[in-house]
């Protein structure tokens, strides 16, 4: 699992993940996922593409983060999980907590425009659930 952080416009952080979100996966990037996404109020997009696998220890750690910035008033949005990632987390209700868009562009979109409070459904408008 590798992580990669790179600043956008209009303060977002975009946090990229690929690999497979299982026990070796969150262990790889636990600690640098966690410090970016729960220390500080932010503006979050954790773009999902390259994820291909999602076990519970993985959505424990999104689960922790997309809870943190909720209650510190952030947003956390998560862009382009492939099919069964965005399954995974639908049926985890993680997408409750945080965003689930379609794509990067969406989210930028998004918190380019303002910052999405919980649960707002804006911010999940790119969601499979109704399909």
């Amino acid at each position: 699992m590798q992580l990669e952080s790179s600043p956008l416009p209009d303060d977002i952080v975009r946090l990229r993940l690929s690999g497979r979100l299982d026990i070796e996966g969150v262990r790889a990037i636990e600690e640098s996922f966690a410090l970016a996404t729960t220390t500080r109020t932010a503006k979050i997009i954790v773009d999902l593409a390259e994820v291909s696998f999602l076990a519970s220890i993985g959505i424990r750690m999104l689960l922790a983060s997309a809870r943190a910035q909720a209650k510190q008033g952030g947003t956390l949005l998560f862009a382009a999980p492939q099919p069964i990632v965005r399954k995974v987390i639908e049926t985890a209700g993680i997408d409750q907590i945080a965003g689930l868009v379609e794509d990067i562009e969406s989210a930028l979109a998004i918190l380019s425009q303002r910052n999405v409070p919980k649960g707002d459904p804006q911010a999940r408008r790119g969601s499979n659930r109704d399909r």
